[in-house]
């Protein structure tokens, strides 16, 4: 749909919709978790408290301007004010956000939410993106990503040599995968149950949602727990919108940006072992849980090249830090 939609064909679809008493934002995302969807909602909701409803947020889901790529550049382009994008796909946009596509980076949620919460650590990374015309706002909890396949589990790094695996457009995830000695396919997530379906992809790797909501586990029947990565979603906005916003209506829109993360990690944890339920009841998904020692062995190169890009090792350094201090 979106490759004919130009940026004025979205501008004119966005321009009819009703205004609001003063500010609108548009807010576009893709397909999403229903937790996500409903911290998004959240969101909006308390922009339009703090503000008296002189700002409200106008949503546009499940891709109806385009992918989480094309929303990007929509927002880069001003044509919408906000999105929520994968931090695998930043990456491209500024490398910095390679450093959370690095597997087995956080020992733990709480690990996690440590750094994600971590402001000196975060808000440089928020700010990467300021030249290109957008910033991060905060992040939600996209869970641990793990490896699914159609044929037969992962159960060891061997069982992984040849199979051909979906990842995100991130230069981290397919190095990853291509060290654990499978062959990496980037492609967006709507090609992928096809793929599956047809045999052009062995697997992919994602958390239980994908199982679920995407209906994977029609045709991927495998869900094996390597737990190799927890890479955030992040929210982004225009800095021009930022700057056209009041003082007061800018500190409202940050302030309801931190609020709906807290919401979102209240219902997130509930609904995830939900829909791993699910996977098993309605669509015959078996879980796995394979040593992971000889899964971080094997990605252990990816932290020795780190050291050649500054950026990203400080970024590491800091990461890596906060986990020494709990």
């Amino acid at each position: 749909m979106f490759e004919k939609l130009t940026a004025v064909s979205v501008a004119a679809l966005i321009v009819g919709a009703p205004a609001a008493m003063a500010e609108t934002l548009r807010f576009a995302y893709a397909s999403n978790a229903t937790p996500t969807v409903e911290a998004m909602q959240k969101f909006g909701e308390l922009v339009a408290e703090k503000t008296s409803g002189d700002v409200t947020v106008q949503y546009f889901p499940d891709s109806q301007l385009g992918g989480e790529r094309e929303l990007v550049e929509l927002v880069k382009a001003g044509t919408i004010d906000m999105t929520k994008v994968s931090g695998g796909l930043m990456e491209s946009f500024a490398p910095v956000y390679g450093v959370f596509s690095l597997p087995y980076l956080f020992d733990s949620e709480e690990h996690y939410y440590k750094v994600l919460d971590n402001a000196e650590i975060m808000q440089p990374i928020y700010n990467a993106t300021d030249d290109g015309g957008f910033v991060g706002l905060t992040y939600f909890n996209s869970g641990a990503r793990s490896f699914y396949t159609t044929k037969a589990p992962v159960e060891s790094v061997a069982d992984l040599k040849g199979l051909k695996f979906r990842v995100m457009q991130s230069p981290t995830s397919i190095r990853m995968v291509e060290l654990l000695g499978a062959t990496p396919i980037a492609m967006g997530q709507a090609e992928v149950y096809t793929s599956l379906q047809q045999g052009v992809l062995d697997g992919a790797e994602n958390n239980e949602y994908a199982i679920t909501i995407a209906r994977h586990g029609e045709v991927a029947k495998y869900y094996s727990y390597d737990l190799h990565s927890r890479i955030p979603d992040f929210m982004l906005i225009s800095t021009r919108t930022l700057d056209r916003l009041s003082e007061e209506n800018r500190q409202a829109v940050l302030e309801a940006a931190k609020e709906a993360t807290e919401f979102h990690k209240g219902v997130w944890a509930t609904a995830i072992e939900a829909e791993k339920q699910k996977a098993a009841d309605e669509f015959g998904v078996t879980f796995y849980y394979p040593d992971l020692k000889e899964f971080q062995d094997a990605v252990q190169p990816m932290y020795e090249a780190l050291k050649a890009e500054p950026e990203k090792y400080a970024v590491f350094e800091a990461i890596r830090g906060v986990a020494g201090s709990e």
